[in-house]
């Protein structure tokens, strides 16, 4: 391999048919002269353009079987000419500078293009360089040099990270990997299942029980996971109100007098409730309205008055000390009732972390565009960071996340896309160019992923995903199967 040129922090390397290069690849320049080594990414490969060859490559086209004679090469050029066609340019983006056996992020100087030398980098040896801790270590997986790649779990320790890529490539495996990752390091973690892809974490490929079981536990709302009125405080309610069910303004005020009504009184339950906004003397079409959204949350079998059948968000965390994770399954039920469900999950965090009952807790959210109201983008980034809630978002459609979310997001791990709106919207991430997001994103491999972020120290690394040994779930239901 041999520098060519340099334009902005790409660089342009020539390379020959016999040097085996992929995307994402690393390569160190040595300039030994200066005692100093720069670091690459390759990021795509392409031909070499060398003049005339256009023009040898028509001639080799002409059809050989109309042409008679005998073919003479005495001084053996066409070899030469085969091995300069098969030439290729690598196009990579400066990383960092190894000067003295330290890496830094300088790259304000130019190795010699005469005297330098060009090797492959492991991502190992990159990794050890760039001092990544390993004290809580979560393995993902190997790269292509079949080195195993972990990363700290302190990394992802109030950090807001994205999983994101198309359908079928890997990301709830991944998300997966990191829930189990941080519930082996007594994490407390809580998921918004969407589609019931994490109801089996418990148990493994075989259906049997495995070491997560007991510290895995499945909250359905409606079935196994109901509130009391008396678990909700009228903030919570009133964004219930507010944004999953559409509450005008002027009934929301009559409901907070009802609320603080049967408050004072201790009879604040589902069924006073009702009775209190059937009997109230106010306007109809306020009473109506109240009366309309009351039976919403009656009919959707979250809330009750028997104590007995409540769920305590406050016992399971405590059952959960040693780490576990709360899968809030939302497969099943309507659109409406899975927000009033997910209004209640971030309402009653934010209380238990403020009363500081709950040290911190790890989110997953999955699809969170279909359950998470508009404005609580910015405050799970803001707000409830600060109070402890660290969210990873799950999604295979990054247009859905605002760009203010990739831009503060600590941790990225992409998958593949190809479909260029979707890579435009994950290039908006601050903690990689656009170039290295475009190009290597696309042409990765199903349950490959780039890992971006400060649990790799802003290194772009490509990692193949390893296998977990649980029950998946989420396979798409078919039709036609090898047993029909």
């Amino acid at each position: 391999m041999r520098l060519y040129r340099k334009e902005g922090n790409t660089i342009q390397i020539l390379s020959f048919p016999t040097e085996d290069i992929e995307k994402g690849e690393y390569l160190l320049i040595q300039d030994s002269k200066r005692n100093r080594s720069l670091v690459i990414q390759v990021i795509d490969i392409q031909f070499a353009n060398i003049p005339g060859i256009l023009e040898e490559l028509l001639r080799n086209s002409t059809d050989d079987k109309h042409i008679y004679g005998e073919n003479l090469d005495p001084l053996e050029v066409a070899p030469h000419i085969t091995y300069i066609q098969d030439a290729r340019m690598l196009v990579c983006k400066i990383r960092g500078t190894i000067q003295n056996g330290k890496l830094s992020i300088n790259t304000a100087w130019l190795p010699s293009r005469s005297q330098s030398n060009i090797k492959k980098l492991p991502v190992a040896s990159l990794l050890a360089q760039a001092k990544i801790s390993k004290s809580r270590p979560i393995n993902l997986g190997e790269t292509r040099e079949l080195s195993s790649i972990t990363i700290d779990a302190h990394m992802l320790d109030g950090k807001l990270n994205i999983v994101t890529g198309k359908k079928e490539t890997g990301k709830s495996h991944l998300a997966k990997l990191l829930v189990l990752g941080l519930i082996d390091y007594g994490a407390p973690v809580v998921v918004l299942d969407l589609n019931g892809e994490y109801t089996r974490l418990g148990f493994s490929s075989n259906d049997e029980k495995n070491e997560y079981h007991k510290k895995v536990r499945v909250l359905t709302p409606g079935d196994n996971f109901k509130i009391t009125l008396a678990q909700m405080n009228l903030r919570v309610m009133m964004n219930i109100l507010f944004h999953a069910l559409d509450l005008p303004g002027t009934s929301a005020r009559e409901f907070r007098r009802i609320w603080r009504f049967l408050k004072n009184r201790d009879t604040l339950t589902m069924h006073e409730l009702g009775e209190t906004i059937r009997n109230r003397q106010c306007n109809l079409h306020v009473r109506d309205a109240l009366y309309s959204r009351y039976y919403s949350l009656l009919n959707s079998g979250f809330f009750t008055d028997n104590h007995a059948e409540a769920t305590s968000l406050e016992e399971n965390f405590h059952s959960m000390q040693s780490g576990g994770a709360l899968i809030i399954n939302l497969q099943d039920i309507s659109s409406i009732d899975r927000q009033v469900v997910v209004e209640f999950m971030l309402g009653k965090l934010v209380e238990l972390l403020t009363q500081r009952k709950l040290r911190a807790v790890f989110l997953f959210a999955e699809e969170a565009h279909l359950y998470l109201r508009e404005t609580y983008w910015d405050d799970i980034v803001t707000r409830m960071r600060h109070f402890g809630v660290f969210t990873t978002f799950v999604t295979n459609q990054p247009n859905t996340i605002r760009e203010n979310i990739y831009r503060q997001a600590d941790n990225i791990f992409l998958f593949n896309f190809t479909n260029e709106h979707d890579l435009e919207a994950v290039s908006r991430a601050a903690k990689v160019d656009a170039e290295t997001v475009k190009s290597v994103a696309r042409d990765l491999l199903p349950h490959h992923c780039l890992v971006l972020g400060k649990v790799v120290k802003d290194f772009p690394i490509v990692v193949k995903v390893k296998a977990l040994d649980i029950q998946t779930m989420g396979q798409t239901r078919l039709f036609f199967t090898d047993d029909n």
